[in-house]
C-alpha cells in the first residue's frame, strides 16, 4: 500500500512549506523544520518573514497561502530553516483605523506573542541600532534541557520566607564578590549566602524580556533606562541581557540552571509577572507585537479607539478577552512546565477583574481560570490586588483559598504604629493575627505581610527619610509615592549622631521583629537585612547605578543587623506556633489560648484602645505542632518613646523565661537564650522591641 501526504507542499527558494499545526501557538521546532502558528481575529492577511542572524535585511518572506488560515490562526511548517541562525517575524495586513480599534500596517514586521527567546538585547546596556526597523525578533529554543530530575518544590506556602530581589542590583556591585554579576550566574553563586539568611523562597522582579532602551529621560547628561522591567516585550521569553551566554542563544538555559541549583539548595522562585499592559504604551508608543497583529483584542479600548489606561503606563492588557485570557494562561503554563517555576506574584493585578470595558466585573473569569488550572494545581498564585486606576482589592481579590495577595494594609499599618501611631494598634493585633478580617474566607497564608518592597523606600531609607529624594529621577521629584509613612528618627539622610543611628537601627530591627513574628507569609526587600540604602530614592526604576545596587560591603559594615534577621527567620522556622494559618485556634493542649494579646498587665488589653505598648503571647502545644516541648513565645512591643514595664504571664511550674531578641542590641540562636534576672517581668526601654521564650529546657 503506497502511502500519500495529503498536504501539498510548496517551496520558495531553498525552503518548502505547507500547511502547519494550529497548536502550540509559536514557533516549534520539528523534524528538519519549524511550525509556526499565530492568532490575528481582523488581519486580512499574514506574511512569515525569515532573517539570518543579525542581517538586517530578511532573506525570505513567505505569504501564508488563505488555506493556510483555520479560523482566525495562522498557521506553516517551514522545511530547511536552521533554528540556530534563523530569526523571524510578521507581517500583517488590514485596514489602519485607530478610531475602529484597527492598527495594521505591513510595512512593519512585528515581534511574534509567543516566541520563546528575543534577539536584539543579547547584551545588557548596549544602545540598540537605531536604523533598525525590526529590533526584537523571535528566536527559536530547543526544549531539550536536562533538568536531572528537578520539579517545582511544592513548599507549603505558610512555610515560605519570601526574599524579593531583582536580578541585576543583587550582584551588579563590584562588592558582591562574584565573577558574573547582575547576570542569572551571578544569582547562582550567591545561593550559600541566601541559605545562610534562611529564605526559602526568592520572588525575582521581572525576567520576562524588556527593553531597557525604553526609557529616554537623562539626568546630567546621564541616560536613564526601564531597569526595573515592569514592561513586557514578550511574555513567553526570558530577559536575555541578564545572561552571560545569550549571544550564544542559551540565555534559556542559563535561567533553567540558576532555577535548578536553588530548587537544589531548598529554595523556591517566584516571577514577578506583568500581564496588565505591555512595552507598546499609549498612542505614540512603539509598535512591537500585539498592536499590529490585532489591537482590539490585545488591549482595552475606549469607543474613541483609545487606550484605557489602567496601568499608569499607557495601555491595559485585555485579559478577560477569551483570546488574551489563553495567552495568559499558556503563559504561565509554559514557565511552571518548562521552567520548572514555584509561583507568581501578579502586578497590579486588579487590572485582571477588569471587562473588556474597563469596569471591575463581579466574577472575572480569568482569575477562577488561573486558580483552578489543572497545570498550576500547586503553583502559588500572589496578586498585588491594586492598579493603577483606583481598583483596590486587598482582601477582596478572590475568595478562593489558591490566592494569596501582598497585604498592603499589613505594610501601612506596622509603619505607622512603630513610628508611634497608637490609634494603629488595634489594627496591628488583627494584622499579626493574620488579618482575619481580610482573609477569613481563606486563611494566614492567603496574606503576604511586607514592610518594604521593591517599590518603595528601602527599610534603611525608611527611617532615614521624612520625603521621597527622586530628584535624579529627571522628574524634578513629582514621581513615586508621597505618602511613605517614613520617620528620619532626628535627622534627614546621613548622620554621624550615634544616637540617631540606634534609634533607626532599633527601628528597623522593631518592625522586622513583628514581620517575622506575623502570622501569615512574610516577605523581605533584598538588602534590608544589611541596610542597603537607595539615598531616599523611593522609586528608583531608572537607575542602573549605585542607586540600586546592593552595596555588599554594607553585610560587613552591617553583620549584627544581618545576624539579628538571620536568627530571627531561624526562629520563625523553628517554632510552627508562628506559621499557623488556623484562624479558630482556641486554648490548645497547653492549657493556654493559642494566640493571646495583653497589656502592660498580663490578660489586660483593651484590642480597640489605642496603645504604644502590648505585648502577644504565642501557646505551642507539642502534640499539635510536633515540636519536642511546648513553650511559650512572647512578644513586647513598645513604640514609645518613653520606658515601659510589662509584667510576664504566669506559665507552667518547672518553664523558666528566657531573652531570645532585642531590638536594643541582642539575638540568640537556638541554644543561646539568656535567663532573664527577673522572670515576673520584663524591661522595655524607648521604640523597643523584645521576644522571649518559656520553655523546659
Amino acid at each position: 500500500m503506497k502511502l500519500i501526504d495529503t498536504f501539498p507542499t510548496n517551496r520558495i527558494g531553498k525552503l518548502s512549506y505547507r500547511v502547519g499545526r494550529v497548536f502550540p501557538f509559536g514557533a516549534t521546532i520539528i523534524d528538519e523544520g519549524v511550525n509556526f502558528s499565530i492568532f490575528s481575529k481582523r488581519a486580512s492577511g499574514c506574511t512569515l518573514v525569515l532573517f539570518h542572524h543579525g542581517q538586517k535585511k530578511p532573506f525570505v518572506e513567505i505569504p501564508f497561502p488563505e488555506e493556510f488560515r483555520i479560523g482566525h490562526v495562522y498557521t506553516m511548517m517551514v522545511f530547511g530553516i536552521n533554528p540556530e541562525t534563523t530569526e523571524y517575524g510578521y507581517r500583517f495586513d488590514g485596514p489602519y483605523c485607530p478610531e475602529e480599534g484597527d492598527r495594521f500596517d505591513r510595512s512593519r514586521i512585528l515581534l511574534d506573542p509567543y516566541a520563546k527567546s528575543v534577539s536584539g538585547r543579547t547584551v545588557w546596556g548596549k544602545k540598540p541600532d537605531p536604523e533598525d526597523p525590526f529590533p526584537h525578533r523571535g528566536q527559536f529554543i530547543r526544549e531539550d534541557y536536562d533538568w536531572d530530575g528537578d520539579k517545582p518544590l511544592e513548599i507549603r506556602p505558610q512555610e515560605l520566607v519570601i526574599y524579593e530581589l531583582h536580578v541585576r542590583s543583587f550582584t551588579a556591585h563590584p562588592a558582591s564578590g562574584v565573577k558574573y554579576r547582575g547576570t542569572y550566574e551571578g544569582v547562582t553563586e550567591k545561593i550559600p549566602y541566601l541559605k545562610e539568611l534562611g529564605v526559602n523562597c526568592v520572588e525575582l522582579m521581572p525576567v520576562f524580556e524588556f527593553d531597557e532602551f525604553e526609557n529616554r529621560r537623562t539626568y546630567n547628561g546621564r541616560r536613564l533606562l526601564n531597569y526595573w522591567g515592569y514592561s513586557t516585550v514578550c511574555f513567553f521569553a526570558p530577559k536575555a541581557g541578564y545572561s552571560i551566554s545569550a549571544r550564544y542563544g542559551m540565555e534559556a538555559d542559563e535561567l533553567k540552571s540558576m532555577i535548578r541549583r536553588l530548587h537544589r539548595n531548598g529554595i523556591q522562585v517566584i516571577l514577578d509577572v506583568v500581564f496588565n499592559h505591555t512595552a507598546e504604551g499609549g498612542e505614540s508608543g512603539p509598535v512591537i507585537s500585539y498592536r499590529g497583529i490585532d489591537n482590539s483584542t490585545y488591549y482595552m479600548l475606549a469607543p474613541d479607539g483609545s487606550y484605557y489606561n489602567f496601568s499608569g503606563c499607557g495601555n491595559t492588557m485585555n485579559c478577560n478577552d477569551p483570546v488574551v485570557r489563553n495567552v495568559v494562561l499558556d503563559c504561565l503554563r509554559y514557565w511552571v512546565s518548562a521552567y520548572h517555576v514555584d509561583g507568581f506574584r501578579f502586578d497590579l493585578a486588579s487590572v485582571l477583574s477588569r471587562g473588556e470595558d474597563g469596569q471591575p466585573m463581579i466574577d472575572p473569569p480569568l482569575i477562577d481560570m488561573i486558580a483552578q488550572d489543572a497545570v498550576l494545581g500547586k503553583t502559588l498564585l500572589i496578586a498585588e490586588a491594586w492598579d493603577a486606576g483606583g481598583l483596590y482589592q486587598v482582601g477582596d481579590f478572590s475568595p478562593c483559598g489558591r490566592w494569596a495577595e501582598w497585604n498592603g494594609r499589613y505594610r501601612d499599618c506596622l509603619r505607622r504604629f512603630i513610628k508611634g501611631g497608637a490609634e494603629y494598634a488595634p489594627e496591628l493585633y488583627r494584622r499579626i493575627r493574620g488579618s482575619e478580617d481580610l482573609y477569613d474566607e481563606r486563611n494566614a497564608a492567603s496574606s503576604v505581610n511586607f514592610v518594604t518592597c521593591h517599590d518603595g523606600f528601602t527599610l534603611y531609607d525608611l527611617v532615614s527619610y521624612n520625603d521621597k529624594h527622586n530628584e535624579s529621577n529627571g522628574e524634578d521629584n513629582r514621581d513615586g509615592c508621597n505618602d511613605n509613612d517614613s520617620w528620619n528618627c532626628g535627622a534627614e539622610g546621613g548622620t554621624d549622631d550615634p544616637e540617631i543611628l540606634a534609634l533607626r537601627m532599633r527601628q528597623m530591627k522593631n518592625m522586622l521583629t513583628v514581620l517575622l513574628m506575623s502570622r501569615g507569609i512574610p516577605m523581605l526587600l533584598s538588602g534590608d537585612e544589611f541596610a542597603n540604602s537607595q539615598q531616599g530614592n523611593n522609586n528608583a526604576y531608572c537607575h542602573d547605578s549605585e542607586i540600586s545596587w546592593l552595596n555588599w560591603a554594607d553585610l560587613e559594615k552591617n553583620r549584627a543587623l544581618f545576624t539579628y534577621v538571620r536568627n530571627l527567620i531561624a526562629f520563625r522556622k523553628a517554632h510552627p506556633v508562628l506559621r499557623s494559618t488556623d484562624y479558630q485556634a482556641g486554648y490548645n493542649g497547653t492549657g493556654y489560648p493559642e494566640l493571646s494579646f495583653h497589656g502592660e498587665e498580663p490578660w489586660q488589653l483593651d484590642e480597640n484602645a489605642a496603645a504604644l505598648v502590648f505585648a502577644c503571647m504565642f501557646a505551642e502545644d507539642h502534640e499539635r505542632f510536633g515540636t519536642e516541648r511546648d513553650s511559650f513565645i512572647y512578644l513586647a512591643v513598645n513604640a514609645h518613646w518613653e520606658e515601659h514595664c510589662l509584667k510576664l504571664p504566669v506559665i507552667p511550674a518547672g518553664m523558666s523565661w528566657k531573652l531570645v531578641f532585642d531590638s536594643g542590641g541582642f539575638s540568640a540562636a537556638e541554644g543561646e537564650e539568656k535567663l532573664l534576672g527577673d522572670p515576673g517581668s520584663v524591661g522595655l526601654g524607648p521604640r523597643r522591641v523584645k521576644v522571649l521564650i518559656g520553655d523546659r529546657r
